[in-house]
């Protein structure tokens, strides 16, 4: 049999029709009627294809040109690789064959002239859970008529053989002459006039099992894949998915500067770049109810597949269907234990040459080497860094001797990104200025290991590398919680042992992400700075108010850390940031006060009901109620920082609930910091008011010994250790205790010191927080106070 309809092909097809024909027949048939949507088509066979080559007589000479192969150097890959393209492409198609192609291309006509079809390569060894061959062999998109069709699949014959196909075949230890190519033969989804994009059911760097990440562009997918141009990325969370919520926790708008279409030409198959009209570079792909569509199909591929998928998404711009285009297992997490973990980190800072989207989380030393395409492979060396400004599937057989690639163009899901997380390199791709800002020849540090930013620094920096098998460490009874604030960490951050996170400072978010003062926003059109007025009117333009914008930026970056640990509890510190501080936002200078001392002024829960910055909380409750009521990430608790009284607290209190945050309603917790001896010595009246304690030592040590803890003339003073804010905090446990409320403490000196793990669980608390590079040693001590607590108990 030359030919299989879609429908006549399953999962088990593989060895007949390839990986990538054997997994759209299987959606084809086994998820249509689940709504995803799989355009119909027909794949010629293995045997089909073994067939061409005997009647052309030429199996046995593609055998004996694969033999003189240089497998040490690869000298001749190029010359090798030509010779049997050509043998292919000079070979004729039988007439039974021809004759079967075109049958079922009439049958896909389904009485219309002539329609388009994508013209796709499936190799029988292809899109396997340990190598996908993605990029590897070639696809023709927009073929029309049967003379197109017929010399559209004898290419994708010959592309069996590009040199990029021969290398990855000899890396991966398979026969050359046991891979036949079977070819697709699908509707065409016209996304020339529509966008397009991939999806993992993992995210894609940290191997997060609980994140779809999409992304994607206007027009033709081959610009993603490629890396030409920056798309837009939207994470969302399978659990709130799966209840109906409203689960995009994250939004990023790419540049998309060049849109891909068909050009006009006999055969309808060749494409140009033009570039992307302002208004669409400005709009995302997608609306938010398209990429919860594109989600749930995700999902239900990755469920009947049972394994994390790699998908290829179009969306027709003539009809404004979705459409899956291709499906296949993801390779990089798959096999990976993710509780071992390698943590890199920097030992110093460096001049910043260039920076970007980071892939992985390593960080690597090497010569800088500017390569224009893959025929400088001469000038590159084992371990060197290649510095380009895109790479497509021809630059495969350089990318296994880099140390590291960086580029110019390209997002997290470009083809240089997948290969380099296949490769295990880091790389830095999207940077904008790599091949401009880099000398070549130079020695250069990349790093990967500082969230979703890549960075290429000057020189050789020192950085670490620590070897951890999660599973090995046990975690107390007592909690142990991290302390956060960049969202970008936060997928990377989860797989570390936790009981959840006992402090999110929103304070980052808001300077890192929105840039803005919320009072700018609020009152935009006060703002007397003209400069500042127009930068700001730039930032938020793709919004339709200027509130949007800060609960949108805010609301994302909360959802992310709670994503993360869902379900463990995330509590939310609002917005502690002192006058001086807040200052320093964009347009913030008009909307503060200047004050001689901020650290004791206007800071914490005093701004919330104050006129100054009512409104400015305002947006802050809205964020959080976005999260928790749209989003359904209901494991976020809020909590109140630098609360003098109680009577505060209870202004706070009944000023959330008139902002859409009732305690109690949707199980709504809000805590107190504990952090001033007022809080302490009433802890009793302040529990009738509060869900939970949170213990800030440095403020609390602060005002117990009458210190600025900014001062460096006091720093000699300044001790967690201090009796005095010790007997406090064992007073504001006890305290706790008695009221039935939980009490945590968040700070630095139970790491640092095993006796004062050791005082704080003696004295009772619920849960101590580290920050993510104190953890594993806070835990450590904790699990010694326990030890010894139970030894002296017994």
């Amino acid at each position: 049999m030359f030919t299989k309809k879609f429908r006549e092909i399953r999962i088990q097809d593989i060895p007949s029709v390839g990986g990538k024909n054997a997994s759209l027949g299987e959606m084809y048939n086994q998820l249509s009627s689940k709504g995803v949507r799989i355009p119909d088509g027909f794949a010629t066979t293995a045997d089909a294809f073994w067939f061409f080559l005997k009647d052309n007589c030429i199996q046995v000479p593609l055998q004996n040109l694969l033999k003189g192969l240089d497998r040490k150097n690869y000298s001749n890959l190029h010359e090798i690789g030509s010779i049997a393209r050509e043998l292919i492409l000079g070979g004729n198609f039988s007439e039974s064959f021809s004759k079967a192609i075109l049958e079922e291309y009439s049958c896909l006509n389904n009485k219309e002239d002539n329609i388009e079809v994508a013209v796709r390569s499936s190799a029988t060894a292809e899109d396997l859970p340990d190598a996908s061959f993605a990029g590897q062999h070639d696809t023709f998109l927009n073929i029309t008529g049967e003379k197109a069709l017929l010399k559209s699949i004898k290419k994708c014959f010959a592309s069996l053989y590009t040199n990029r196909a021969i290398k990855y075949r000899e890396d991966k230890g398979f026969l050359h002459h046991e891979i036949a190519l079977s070819v697709g033969v699908q509707k065409m989804v016209r996304s020339d006039k529509g966008c397009s994009g991939v999806g993992f059911t993992i995210e894609p760097e940290s191997g997060f099992k609980n994140i779809i990440h999409l992304s994607g562009v206007w027009g033709l997918g081959e610009n993603l894949v490629q890396g030409t141009i920056n798309p837009d990325e939207f994470y969302v969370f399978k659990p709130t998915l799966l209840q109906g919520k409203n689960a995009i926790v994250q939004k990023k708008l790419g540049d998309k500067e060049k849109t891909m279409i068909y050009a006009a030409s006999e055969e309808h198959s060749s494409t140009i770049n033009i570039d992307t009209e302002a208004s669409k570079r400005n709009q995302f792909i997608l609306s938010d109810s398209e990429v919860t569509t594109l989600a749930k199909w995700a999902l239900e591929i990755e469920q009947h597949y049972q394994k994390p998928m790699d998908i290829e998404w179009a969306k027709d711009g003539i009809t404004n269907q979705l459409f899956i285009t291709q499906a296949r297992p993801e390779t990089v997490h798959h096999a990976k234990k993710l509780t071992t973990h390698v943590e890199y980190k920097l030992q110093e800072k460096g001049e910043i040459l260039t920076v970007g989207n980071a892939v992985g989380t390593k960080i690597a030393i090497g010569t800088a080497r500017i390569l224009n395409s893959p025929r400088d492979s001469h000038r590159l060396q084992e371990g060197d860094i290649i510095i380009t400004d895109v790479t497509s599937p021809d630059w495969d057989p350089l990318l296994k001797k880099a140390g590291g690639i960086v580029t110019n163009r390209g997002g997290r899901t470009s083809h240089a990104a997948i290969v380099a997380r296949e490769l295990g390199v880091p790389a830095v791709v999207g940077s904008n200025s790599a091949t401009q800002g880099i000398k070549n020849g130079e020695t250069i540090t990349v790093s990967c290991a500082e969230g979703k930013t890549g960075y290429v620094y000057r020189g050789a920096l020192s950085f670490s590398e620590e070897k951890v098998d999660f599973d090995k460490i046990k975690l107390p009874n007592t909690e142990a919680k991290l302390i956060l604030s960049d969202p970008e960490k936060a997928f990377q951050f989860s797989f570390y042992p936790n009981d959840g996170v006992g402090l999110l400072r929103m304070e980052f978010i808001i300077t890192h992400w929105i840039k803005i003062h919320p009072m700018a926003l609020v009152k935009f059109d006060q703002i007397k700075n003209v400069l500042i007025k127009d930068k700001i009117k730039s930032i938020t333009k793709n919004y339709p108010s200027k509130e949007d914008y800060f609960v949108d930026q805010l609301s994302q970056g909360i959802a992310t850390i709670a994503a993360a640990f869902y379900p463990k509890e995330v509590i939310v510190r609002m917005s502690d940031f002192k006058t001086n501080e807040y200052a320093h936002l964009l347009g913030g200078a008009q909307f503060e006060p200047r004050e001689e001392n901020p650290m004791l002024g206007f800071r914490g829960a005093s701004r919330y009901y104050s006129d100054l910055y009512k409104d400015g909380f305002r947006l802050e409750c809205e964020a959080i109620k976005r999260v928790r009521s749209t989003m359904g990430l209901t494991n976020i608790k809020v909590m109140i920082p630098f609360c003098r009284t109680v009577n505060e607290g209870k202004k706070v209190i009944d000023i959330m609930s008139d902002f859409g945050l009732k305690r109690g309603e949707n199980n709504l917790e809000i805590y107190v910091m504990t952090e001033i001896p007022s809080n302490v010595i009433l802890a009793n009246e302040f529990a009738k008011i509060f869900d939970g304690f949170s213990i800030g030592s440095n403020d609390l040590t602060q005002l117990t010994l009458g210190i600025d803890r900014d001062s460096d003339l006091m720093s000699g003073i300044f001790d967690e250790n201090d009796p005095a804010t010790k007997k406090l905090i064992a007073m504001a446990i006890e305290k706790a205790n008695y009221s039935g409320k939980k009490i945590g403490l968040c700070g630095q000196a139970p790491s640092d010191f095993p006796e004062y793990a050791s005082f704080l669980v003696k004295a009772g608390i619920d849960s101590i927080s580290f920050n993510p590079d104190a953890l594993l040693k806070g835990i450590e001590n904790m699990n010694k106070a326990e030890s010894y607590t139970t030894a002296i108990a017994n």
